[in-house]
């Protein structure tokens, strides 16, 4: 049964054309290394200032790639569909782009767990679902990726997929 729902945010309601191979490029020169993937985890290796940094960067080219951003019908059309449900979000984006994208779309949530709470999708699924005060066997989570695949299977909640 589903009581809850938790949506992803680029790729599952927008698809938010970042420049990544840039963003990783830039990274490297800040954090003084070659390989920065997995980007979240290196990330969340990194002392404070060099973190902020890095923070700082995503945030300039999310914002650049904000006025690109598009609705993506699936996620919305399920958003829509689960108007009763409580509601959350989850989402490595930060929080002025996620504000900005919410705004636009016109949609709301009852929680948001952005990048800066946590830099780990199984984390953040279970800040949503105790900020939902939902058991996570009751939480539909939809969103794009294997990330988000391994991140439900891991926490126990429903998945659906959006497809590209």
């Amino acid at each position: 049964m589903t009581r809850a729902v938790i949506f992803d945010l680029d790729g599952t309601l927008v698809d938010l054309p970042i420049d990544y191979e840039r963003l990783f490029r830039d990274f490297a020169k800040i954090m003084k290394t070659k390989e920065v993937r997995p980007i979240t985890r290196t990330i969340s290796r990194l002392d404070q200032k060099t973190k902020n940094e890095v923070f700082k960067l995503w945030e300039k080219i999310e914002l650049e790639a904000f006025g690109k951003m598009t609705p993506k019908t699936e996620g919305l059309g399920l958003y829509k569909e689960h108007t009763a449900e409580p509601k959350a979000l989850v989402t490595m984006q930060g929080k002025i782009l996620t504000q900005n994208a919410l705004k636009q779309l016109g949609i709301s949530f009852d929680s948001i767990v952005t990048r800066e709470d946590s830099l780990d999708r199984t984390e953040q699924l279970k800040i949503a679902a105790q900020k939902l005060e939902t058991p996570i066997a009751d939480i539909l989570f939809i969103g794009n990726n294997e990330e988000d695949l391994r991140a439900a299977q891991k926490t126990g909640c429903q998945f659906w997929r959006i497809e590209k």
